[in-house]
């Protein structure tokens, strides 16, 4: 059987290696659980501060990192360059990169020079054995279908992938791999001139919050949102919401859970009023603990929900928000 080259397209945000990238090594170890092959991690960068044998505790079998001063920021058509030959040289199967800013940009670029399809946010990856075919899972039709796509006339097959669906396999300091460091003579110019870095001291993003509140039909009207919003804010944690709500004008498109919104993993995720359709709880499956307030006692939420209470939401909530303000406002007098 021949073996299969997945590579990976490890991220480099401010000279450490990103999260993400060994999420993508995990979704290149499952993609050769009964097939022979090799994970790839191609890192480009100026400098790093993280170790390139972070890459291989991870799950690669090999390391490529290219360095240059001009890529110590990233441009999608400078990184493509110093790839392409390398990617025409090694003839990889699959390639594989996240659905983020960075794997957006970059992967088109890619597979329009490699002159090969590029399917994007993918929510699920398998390989049929036989025919070494990439089963590409993604939503389709507004998110209400899951389409499953195949590349079967051209290589690489070239997949972005949602973040946080697939958590890293657990570090392994014993596993080996080779590791390769090409220091690049030269490299093109970046088009794009950093001229300053602020950093946020706080993240807003949904999908970086520890505790996430969502709220679904079952709030009936858009002014309960502003409930979960004060629960939310008691909680430090954030607001969600599943499509319907965001269809319906409820709240904005930003706060969306689900195939068609984001795809979260927070240590805690509370559904208000979401009856648990597969489309939002796609969104969701990483959560450590799921929480679940629904009035129907058949709704598919309970089916995942680590706890659940069987009520109205619009009762619960009120008798919630003064028991948490009650506590924070204790806290602040001992204080």
């Amino acid at each position: 059987m021949k073996k299969i080259k997945i590579f990976v397209l490890a991220e480099v945000r401010e000279e450490y290696i990103h999260p993400v990238s060994f999420e993508l090594l995990h979704w290149g170890r499952k993609l050769l659980w009964n097939s022979p092959g090799e994970v790839v991690a191609l890192v480009l960068g100026a400098t790093l501060r993280s170790t390139l044998e972070e890459l291989i505790a991870y799950g690669g079998d090999r390391v490529e990192f290219f360095t240059h001063p001009n890529l110590s920021v990233f441009d999608a058509q400078t990184h493509a360059q110093v790839l392409l030959p390398f990617l025409r040289e090694e003839k990889p199967d699959i390639i594989l990169a996240a659905a983020t800013v960075r794997g957006r940009a970059l992967m088109p670029y890619l597979a329009a020079q490699l002159q090969t399809g590029l399917t994007a946010d993918c929510t699920d990856l398998a390989l049929e054995v036989k025919t070494g075919l990439l089963l590409q899972k993604r939503p389709a039709i507004g998110g209400n279908v899951l389409a499953t796509i195949k590349t079967p006339h051209h290589r690489p097959q070239m997949s972005t992938i949602r973040p946080r669906l697939q958590k890293p396999l657990p570090r392994d300091e014993r596993r080996t791999g080779v590791i390769t460091i090409h220091r690049l003579e030269s490299c093109p110019v970046p088009r794009v001139k950093r001229l300053c870095l602020e950093k946020k001291e706080t993240s807003t993003l949904l999908e970086d919050q520890e505790l996430i509140i969502a709220g679904g039909r079952g709030l009936k009207h858009p002014k309960n949102f502003a409930l979960l919003f004060e629960i939310a804010h008691l909680l430090h944690g954030a607001v969600g919401a599943s499509r319907v709500a965001v269809d319906m004008g409820w709240v904005s498109y930003p706060h969306q859970v689900g195939l068609s919104g984001k795809t979260v993993s927070p240590k805690i995720y509370l559904a208000v009023g979401i009856s648990g359709a597969v489309q939002h709880l796609s969104g969701v499956m990483n959560a450590e603990t799921i929480i679940a307030i629904n009035k129907d006692p058949q709704a598919p939420i309970f089916r995942v929900a680590d706890f659940g209470a069987i009520g109205d939401a619009l009762e619960i909530l009120p008798h919630l928000y003064r028991k948490l303000k009650a506590r924070n406002d204790h806290a602040v007098q001992e204080s």
